[in-house]
């Protein structure tokens, strides 16, 4: 098995055979726990338009660069979705757009084999499945920040996943204390925006929370992240 470690928004074009688009904060670490939350389908899309034009019954839930979209009904934050709860998500079909993670999705979708959204929290479902697939190229793309500058926790998700993949050593601690110390942790730690709350890089940095991966499918007219056990 061939690992290839890929960065950004031009990792995903460069990436082939099974790929985990890695996007720590926030994206991939939103879907599983709207899934938890009870939503019914959670789609992928980046166009804010489409989004809002399609919409029907479905919640909508997405920022562009971080911020709020007008007209959505949360930005991509662990924290807003959580304290939602069922009584907002269950059963529910959910459109997420972000700016990295769901953009580099769709766009390795388009060349690659197979798609998983990868985080902590499914790091080791994710690990597990491609163990049991055992492709031939499999290729880890940190979206870092805005999917144009490199990100700590993305890297070190990308460090992890390989660690359960092949055996390499992989040291949490010394991770969690260089990303805490990041500018992409501390944006939400100093708790000057709303939208960027303190809690989500706590809920972001829990591995292995879910016992499934999530595996980006074409459906119809749309791109659905589709629970897969491992």
């Amino acid at each position: 098995m061939d690992v290839r470690r890929l960065s950004l928004a031009a990792g995903c074009r460069e990436a082939r055979g099974l790929a985990v688009v890695i996007d720590v904060f926030r994206a991939f670490t939103c879907e599983p726990l709207m899934y938890a939350m009870g939503a019914a389908q959670v789609l992928l899309e980046g166009d804010v338009e489409r989004c809002r034009a399609e919409r029907g019954d479905a919640l909508l839930v997405g920022e562009v660069d971080e911020r709020p979209i007008a007209g959505f009904d949360f930005t991509n934050s662990p924290t807003h979705i959580i304290a939602a709860g069922p009584a907002v998500f269950a059963g529910r079909r959910v459109i997420h757009r972000s700016t990295a993670g769901v953009t580099g999705a769709l766009a390795a979708l388009a060349h690659c084999d197979d798609v998983l959204l990868g985080a902590f929290v499914t790091a080791a479902a994710c690990a597990r499945y491609i163990q049991a697939r055992r492709p031939a190229v499999v290729s880890l793309v940190a979206m870092g920040m805005r999917g144009t500058t490199p990100s700590p926790e993305d890297e070190r998700c990308a460090d992890y996943l390989d660690s359960l993949i092949t055996g390499r050593p992989y040291d949490h601690v010394a991770a969690l204390a260089e990303i805490l110390h990041q500018e992409t942790a501390q944006r939400f730690l100093c708790g000057e925006k709303d939208y960027l709350p303190r809690e989500d890089p706590v809920y972001c940095l829990q591995r292995d929370l879910f016992p499934y991966v999530l595996r980006a499918e074409r459906q119809g007219g749309w791109v659905a992240a589709v629970r897969v056990p491992s």
